[in-house]
């Protein structure tokens, strides 16, 4: 019997490639969604601290003023930041979703494939038990035959 060959391997490759590539900007869209929740995670620890240095004793009028301004620019950075979040948000959102729908045309071919490779493997052990009953039949004939021979 011919070896198992199936006839979508090219599809199927192609599929595994481009989830591959899917599943890379998924990353990357995880990867840069983490570093906007880092850097507002500091942004966060920067004005707790400035918001405890603010009225420590000793401190004069502009120095106040100064971290004052430092948080309002803080507060400003963490707007931006959260924006830039949530947009990044939608983006894993899509990149997620297109990588489900890559994951489920590969699995779709892999599944098929493992169904041929399941029919290939049957009807090579229904060939094999074919041969070797025609072998067997054989050999009974021929002991038949040379037996058939001697008593007459």
């Amino acid at each position: 019997m011919k070896r198992f060959r199936f006839s979508l391997d090219k599809l199927l490759e192609l599929r595994q490639y481009y989830e591959r590539e899917v599943e890379l900007a998924l990353a990357k869209a995880m990867g840069e969604l983490q570093e906007i929740q880092n850097r507002l995670q500091k942004l966060a620890e920067d004005r707790a601290a400035a918001a405890q240095e603010r009225f420590k004793p000793g401190r004069t009028v502009a120095q106040i003023q100064a971290t004052d301004m430092y948080i309002l620019r803080l507060d400003k950075t963490k707007e931006a930041l959260l924006e830039a979040a949530a947009r990044a948000e939608l983006l894993v959102a899509e990149k997620r979703q297109a990588f489900i729908e890559a994951s489920r045309d590969r699995k779709v071919l892999d599944k098929l494939k493992e169904k041929r490779h399941k029919e290939y493997k049957y009807q090579l052990s229904l060939e094999e038990i074919k041969t070797v009953d025609d072998i067997s039949s054989g050999s009974r004939a021929r002991k038949h035959t040379v037996d058939g021979d001697a008593s007459t």
